[in-house]
């Protein structure tokens, strides 16, 4: 992935297929990539938008997590932008 932001549509997919999906983007993250930005949703993404702060808090790789424009999005930040 050579993109600055790059975009992840989460919506449909249970905990466990986000999780997969998340983690391959954030494996193929380059170091040109500095934010994920997470569609995940609101009214049935909530339990997403939950289990990305509880299980990427802690990854070594994710510099900060941010809640986006909206309440539907979730952003993991990988790189500073300085």
């Amino acid at each position: 992935m050579s993109e600055a932001f790059v975009k992840i549509d989460l919506h449909g997919l249970r905990q466990e297929e986000a999780i997969k999906v998340i983690d391959k983007a954030v494996t193929a993250a380059g170091p040109a990539t500095y934010q994920l930005q997470l569609i995940h949703g609101y009214n049935r993404g909530t339990s997403l938008r939950s289990m990305i702060y509880d299980w990427y808090q802690c990854d070594p790789k994710v510099k900060r997590i941010l809640p986006g424009d909206n309440p539907g999005i979730t952003i993991l930040v990988l790189k500073e932008l300085y």
